[in-house]
């Protein structure tokens, strides 16, 4: 309960205050704060501030001249269906594959956001390298030089079981069998990756 009573006891009897828990919020100023909020978001709600639904026609020609490519999901080894959109070779749009045998209509979060994988603004696109506390780009052949020569290092110093290879949840199937393959080459059981879950 948001108001808790007091008693004082006096010489003349016992008086009785209420008092809030937090003192500094008032009735009169929790109903000004409500009416503020409630004229905000009326203003908010206003034509110029929303948009109109797009219709269907709108969504279907969102992209002119796209077509839709049947792909598998490879996230994991289960084999979702995706309908990727394409246009000009980039891939678009991403739609469920309603009458995909595996999936039947629905996929898991990373099969939801594998589009992200080629559009997103936080996608890397070049090597960084940290100098001085702040990430640069390098070259592509600048850094395979330099993560070379280290592994060789640790390699020559502690023997290969030294590396360690652990993927992320971004790691498509083959992507994993990739690594697998370059830790076996390497001499190296360990290896584990989270596209197997």
């Amino acid at each position: 309960m948001a108001q808790r009573k007091i008693r004082n006891s006096s010489s003349v009897g016992t008086t009785t205050s209420r008092v809030t828990l937090n003192p500094k919020v008032a009735r009169r100023s929790f109903l000004k704060l409500s009416a503020a909020t409630a004229a905000l978001t009326t203003a908010a709600m206003t034509t110029r501030m929303t948009a109109k639904a797009a219709t269907s026609a709108a969504v279907k020609a969102a992209y002119p001249n796209s077509k839709m490519v049947r792909s598998i999901c490879t996230h994991c080894a289960v084999g979702c269906g995706i309908n990727a959109e394409v246009q000009n070779g980039v891939w678009v749009r991403q739609e469920v594959a309603q009458d995909h045998p595996v999936s039947r209509g629905g996929y898991c979060c990373k099969g939801a956001s594998a589009i992200d994988m080629v559009t997103s603004e936080k996608r890397l696109k070049n090597p960084m390298k940290r100098v001085n506390g702040k990430w640069q780009k390098i070259s592509w052949d600048t850094a395979m030089d330099e993560i070379a020569s280290k592994l060789t290092t640790i390699r020559d110093n502690d023997g290969p079981d030294a590396l360690h290879l652990n993927g992320s949840a971004k790691v498509s199937t083959e992507m994993a069998y990739l690594q697998r393959k370059f830790a076996a080459f390497w001499g190296s059981n360990n290896v584990d990756h989270q596209a197997r879950i």
